[in-house]
């Protein structure tokens, strides 16, 4: 019996046809922008931008410089969106309102049409991370063992550039708080992206790594669910604890880390890496959930309810020893050293985007606590640009009272100049100026931000000046 064959072509998306799947996705009425800051009580609306999609470039893979640049901000918040329609989320309040957002987030065509453009949306977010791991040569259980003691995971470390940056800001309840937030896309939903790796069959691990599963839910009494508990952490220090309130302020890397672990779990090829980065993760977690702690103390007194962390500081050593004796040890043993270098390559990639969260929330706090200070630039990098000496793209802008600019970043420093009217210029949560005309402000590159129009109308101009300090 002869066979024709077929030949068999990966399913690919590029150009034209990419920016179109990706608009189309996004122009579900629930990703578009929203009139309020907040998302309130609704888990199904996320503000996608879809307007601004059709201008980007996603086909390339952008390098390490550029990963906080808006176009992987844009792609960030499609990925979380597109891994969560996997997820059951219902409103505190109930569905009465939201049935038809119920729906539409879960329709087979956004879920369709979310998967169609995930594989090129992974390829823009971790494609950098090819070039930024190197895991050849030949691995064994010994080198793999020698590596695992050199990372010193469950030693004590130094704080984080986030603690930090939180411990000297000017306001440190509202640094804190904005910390809190950048959390809350994992927590709130703590596990999920975990969840998906225990499904199927492949032995004695499978099991082992489900006990870490029930940990976390707790033992199946929702009251020490962890996600609870974080929900009650959040509350004693004044925020809410509904999903995706929060959704404006998420910074760009604090989504890319949340999503390495969906990345990871919803492709299978890729499940190795998960158990690498799952030990990490555990390992390190103790040191860290006992350092937050401290500082939550520190920064709101017994306001702050750190059961979160505390409960972590315990269970998170249990954690780290089941990941590595019940986990990698057995898994090399059944399937071969070959799974080594995948092991190592997903400690070593969540470690490099550990880095860039933690520098980006830093830089983030700099900027809010500084907002004083960029607008007082205004007046130098405004006398160049009015006195001929630079020359600028620039966008005149006409907005009327409430007009909600969503929150975005720029590729590189820009000036916001008042022509008349007032706005309200936000740059995180809880943290703005009010630029009258004839005022305005600098705008840091990469830096998250917002604006609101106070006045009937405003008009006003963005000038792409580059590097605002080759104006001064």
């Amino acid at each position: 019996m002869s066979h024709t064959s077929f030949p068999y072509e990966p399913y690919e998306l590029h150009g034209k046809e990419l920016r179109d799947a990706v608009v189309r996705y996004a122009s579900n009425p629930i990703y578009l922008d929203n009139e309020e800051w907040e998302n309130s009580d609704n888990p199904y609306r996320r503000q996608l931008r879809p307007q601004v999609l059709a201008h980007l470039d996603l086909d390339r893979v952008p390098g390490r410089d550029e990963l906080l640049d808006y176009s992987s901000l844009a792609v960030q918040r499609l990925l979380t969106t597109v891994y969560e329609a996997d997820l059951v989320f219902l409103p505190k309040s109930g569905l009465k309102g939201k049935w038809e957002d119920f729906r539409r987030f879960y329709s087979p065509t956004n879920r369709a049409l979310g998967e169609m453009i995930r594989p090129a949306l992974e390829r823009y977010a971790f494609g950098f991370l090819d070039k930024e791991v190197e895991t050849s040569g030949a691995w064994t259980i010994e080198s793999l063992e020698a590596y695992l003691v050199s990372l010193n995971a469950h030693e004590p470390m130094d704080a984080s550039l986030s603690e930090k940056a939180i411990a000297r800001s000017t306001d440190r309840e509202r640094a804190a708080r904005m910390w809190l937030i950048q959390f809350a896309p994992d927590f709130l939903s703590e596990a999920s992206p975990m969840i998906r790796n225990v499904l199927g069959y492949y032995g004695a691990a499978q099991s082992e790594w489900f006990k870490i599963i029930i940990d976390e839910y707790g033992y199946g009494v929702h009251d020490t669910k962890h996600s609870k508990l974080f929900e009650r952490t959040l509350e004693s220090v004044g925020l809410e604890a509904d999903v995706h309130r929060y959704w404006q302020y998420y910074l760009n890397s604090s989504l890319l880390m949340n999503n390495y672990f969906h990345y990871l779990g919803k492709n299978h090829e890729l499940f190795f890496r998960y158990v690498g980065a799952l030990y990490y993760t555990e390992a390190t977690l103790v040191d860290f959930c006992r350092r937050a702690t401290a500082l939550l103390k520190e920064v709101f007194g017994d306001r702050a309810d750190t059961q979160y962390f505390t409960e972590h500081v315990h269970i998170d050593q249990h954690h780290g020893r089941m990941a590595l004796e019940k986990l990698i040890r057995p898994l090399v043993a059944e399937h071969g050293e070959e799974i080594i270098p995948e092991i190592v390559r997903g400690i070593e990639e969540y470690r490099r985007i550990q880095d860039l969260a933690d520098e980006d929330f830093a830089m983030q706090i700099g900027w809010m606590d500084n907002g004083p200070e960029f607008k007082k630039l205004h007046a130098p990098v405004w006398d160049a640009i009015k006195s001929g000496r630079v020359t600028a793209p620039v966008a005149d802008i006409v907005e009327p009272h409430g007009e909600l600019s969503n929150t975005h970043c720029h590729d590189g420093d820009e000036l916001c100049h008042i022509v008349s009217g007032t706005m309200k210029f936000v740059s995180g949560f809880d943290s703005h100026q009010i630029l009258e005309a004839g005022e305005g402000t600098v705008i840091q590159r990469n830096r998250l931000h917002g604006a609101i129009i106070e006045s009937e109308e405003c008009v006003y101009q963005i000038h792409s000046v580059g590097d605002y300090k080759k104006c001064m």
